[in-house]
């Protein structure tokens, strides 16, 4: 048997037994969700597949009697290729690791602000770990070439003004990533916040390294990088709770009978299932030379619910003063005077 005979078994034998292997790995892990293992391991199938066997070969390929000037090439490659694999393979675990987190906090319940916060901390923290992840991968490969190796170090050691224009030119890309750091840590927005951003109002949809999504209540999406949040003001209506005031302005004329709308406004608000029952109020708030300003506060479990309640509540009161009192509807005065003509 000659070397390459050998050798082509050899390479052979190690694929097969890195297929068999995979094979006893899929069957331990339907074993495990069986067991009721609250995990998506589907999504490790593939990388396994096309990590195992070429793992096997490069373990037996020193072995081998391949011609010298064709070992180091194919082993350079094959090493490039594991290493690629297992990055892959290591991001889908670690996503499975953050779904198995995410799975014990249920963000769609009213009272969801730990479950909110949670998300947002380990969606955030994934994403730096992926980024990380992928740029030692490409270290790694670039560090295997030695043609690449040489140039970079002495670059590195020749002049220090390169790096201050890579630091120049990435601080932007430093800067999200380290307010996405911060984020993560302090919380000042988390997946689902209701927030005040550039005149428009939304909710927090996705949070990324770079950029924040915001839903707007007509279903629009705005983009903004995510320094923003970090560097300039906006509002938060959900920063400590999900429960909120909202407010409807009507404006009456001075006539008005302003107990009858408060007890109205009562009444709405008992019947109304949007109503958390902990605030209504009615208040005149302002006076003008026409007519009197009539705040109404009430209180709902969270942002969308205070929504429809301030609709509710705003065209229920208009109702009542159409039908009650329409005298009492803003309204234009003129006064005339006769003049006196002298006979």
């Amino acid at each position: 048997m000659n070397d390459l005979t050998f050798s082509a078994i050899l390479i052979g034998a190690a694929f097969i037994a890195g297929l068999v292997i995979y094979q006893i790995l899929i069957l331990l892990g339907k074993w495990a969700q069986r067991k009721k293992v609250k995990a998506n391991l589907d999504i490790i199938k593939k990388p396994l597949r096309f990590l195992i066997p070429p793992l096997c070969i490069a373990i037996i390929l020193p072995f081998s009697k391949l011609p010298e000037n064709l070992l180091p090439t194919l082993g350079h490659f094959i090493n490039i290729f594991v290493l690629m694999l297992f990055t892959w393979l290591g991001i889908n675990i670690i996503s499975i690791i953050r779904d198995v987190i995410l799975g014990h906090y249920d963000i769609s319940a009213r009272d969801n602000l730990k479950a909110r916060g949670i998300y947002t901390q380990v969606r955030v923290i994934h994403h730096i770990i992926v980024f990380v992840i992928i740029l030692l991968t490409v270290s790694f490969i670039l560090m295997t070439f030695p043609k690449v190796k040489q140039v970079g170090v002495s670059l590195l050691a020749s002049a220090g003004i390169i790096g201050i224009v890579i630091g120049f030119a990435a601080q932007k890309t430093l800067g999200n990533l380290i307010a996405g750091i911060q984020i993560a840590l302090a919380q000042p927005i988390r997946l689902d916040d209701v927030v005040i951003v550039e005149n428009e109002w939304g909710w927090i949809e996705e949070i990324t390294l770079t950029y924040v999504v915001v839903r707007i209540w007509d279903l629009r999406r705005l983009v903004i990088p995510i320094s923003h949040f970090i560097e300039k003001p906006f509002q938060n209506w959900t920063r400590i709770s999900a429960d909120i005031l909202g407010s409807v302005f009507i404006y009456a004329d001075y006539t008005v009978p302003v107990k009858e709308m408060r007890s109205e406004l009562t009444r709405i608000l008992e019947k109304s299932p949007h109503w958390d029952k902990k605030v209504n109020v009615l208040q005149v708030t302002n006076a003008t030379a026409q007519t009197i300003e009539i705040r109404a506060l009430m209180s709902a479990a969270d942002s969308p619910t205070a929504w429809n309640l301030r609709c509710e509540v705003r065209e229920k009161l208009l109702e009542f003063l159409q039908k009650s009192f329409p005298e009492c509807l803003p309204r234009t005065r003129i006064e005339l005077k006769e003049k006196l003509v002298p006979k």
